[in-house]
């Protein structure tokens, strides 16, 4: 057990010394677009609150009184003792608002991806994936004994190679983000569609990062492309835009969701989503299918936000997204990324840098995400505050280079 220790120690001086290192700042109020931590009080532009509903009051009104309706858990798996009305009343909301026969809860969307390949797809079918797809996907693929392919991301031309090469397989199936959470785009899914049906391929479209506030209706990519009636099945959240609590989901046919019932083992073995996240959940459906305001200041926010920014010379990626990556390319790129997104907690505003592995080498970035429940007065300080670090991080880095050129022209420095 000593030389075990040992190791797992080594290991995790290695990440740290990778600045790999994830640090877990706590939070001393609900999520909302303002929040206090142990350290300070700042606005927040890194949840997925996307139509800050996280802290609504009606949701949580709904969760408050199923607690004392429902009970705070229901200690069973779903085919056991676990079903309630509230989970079909949520089953029922969900399937009516995307078009779909049927869906079936799960503890959270990675248990959803997790749970629904090795079901539907297993030897003689054939999975093709876009490169950049969500984890949970790429387990849930893993887990299954069909053949899988991948294609370069949003590449058509790649994925009808890989429909190609998948000639011959049972059943073929192309999956992908709807939204591509470290980079905001939205996958080319009319493109997608279209090819597929030239193979016979069904689609899976992971929409965790769009449902609720893409598409004039909040229905998510699928909406927003006019492809929902050619999307063949749904996964998704309920961990983001909302209510932002837990839970995850399948929504498609009938006969999938009975067949995922029946051998899906994330659904089969995990407990039942709780009475208060399946009421306050449903409230939060309720509320972002007529959440048009909502959806019509975000889409502001957002535009807001990349123009300033632009005009104070950051660098984004291009797009309409409320996730807006602040890009810092090149070999020094997460350092800065680092430096500045501390820097500008300093400023009142919270966000996080991500770097290598979870972005490419030298594609280092700050993922800002902006929500419904911020102000204009709130976007505006989150611009300054990446005005200010900038500067502040800029003019450190020139004193220590200052300083290191004064060192080697001066004889005495280092003796």
């Amino acid at each position: 057990m000593y030389a075990f220790k040992d190791e797992l120690t080594a290991t995790l001086r290695q990440i740290r010394a990778d600045g790999l290192w994830k640090d877990e700042r706590r939070l001393t109020s609900a999520q909302d677009a303002h929040i206090t931590t142990t350290e300070t009080s700042a606005i927040n532009f890194c949840a997925n609150n996307y139509l800050g509903l996280a802290d609504h009051p009606e949701v949580r009104a709904a969760a408050a009184a199923a607690l004392d309706d429902w009970g705070f858990g229901m200690a069973s798996v779903r085919f056991i003792c676990g079903t309630q009305e509230l989970h079909k009343q949520l089953e029922g909301a969900l399937s009516q608002w995307f078009g779909t026969e049927d869906t079936i809860l799960y503890s959270s969307c990675f248990d959803a991806n997790g749970g629904v390949f090795e079901v539907l797809f297993g030897e003689g079918d054939a999975i093709i994936s876009d490169a950049l797809n969500h984890a949970s996907l790429i387990d849930g693929i893993r887990l299954s004994k069909a053949a899988r392919y991948r294609y370069a991301h949003a590449d058509m031309d790649d994925l009808r190679a890989q429909l190609e090469a998948a000639k011959g397989a049972r059943r073929t199936v192309v999956v992908t983000d709807g939204v591509f959470s470290m980079d905001g785009y939205l996958a080319p899914l009319e493109q997608i569609c279209d090819l597929a049906e030239e193979y016979d391929a069904m689609v899976l479209v992971d929409d965790s990062h769009a449902v609720g506030f893409i598409g004039d209706g909040g229905g998510g990519t699928p909406e927003a492309c006019g492809v929902a009636d050619r999307v063949d099945l749904l996964t998704g959240t309920l961990g983001k835009a909302l209510g932002g609590a837990s839970g995850g989901y399948v929504s498609g046919p009938a006969e999938v969701v009975a067949l995922l019932r029946q051998r899906s083992r994330p659904y089969l073995f995990s407990n039942a989503v709780a009475p208060v996240v399946a009421a306050g959940s449903l409230r939060a459906v309720e509320i972002a299918r007529e959440s048009h305001e909502g959806r019509a200041v975000l889409r502001r926010n957002t535009l807001m936000f990349r123009e300033l920014m632009t005009e104070e010379g950051f660098d984004l990626l291009p797009g309409q997204h409320p996730i807006t990556p602040v890009m810092f390319p090149g070999e020094d790129g997460a350092r800065q990324a680092a430096q500045i997104a501390d820097a500008m907690l300093g400023h009142g505003v919270y966000v996080i840098a991500f770097s290598y592995p979870v972005v490419p080498k030298g594609q280092a970035r700050i993922r800002v995400q902006l929500s419904a429940a911020h102000t204009e007065a709130d976007v505006r300080a989150c611009v300054a505050a990446f005005v200010a670090a900038r500067d502040e991080v800029t003019a450190l880095v020139r004193g220590r280079r200052a300083r290191r050129g004064s060192d080697r022209t001066d004889p005495t420095k280092g003796t």
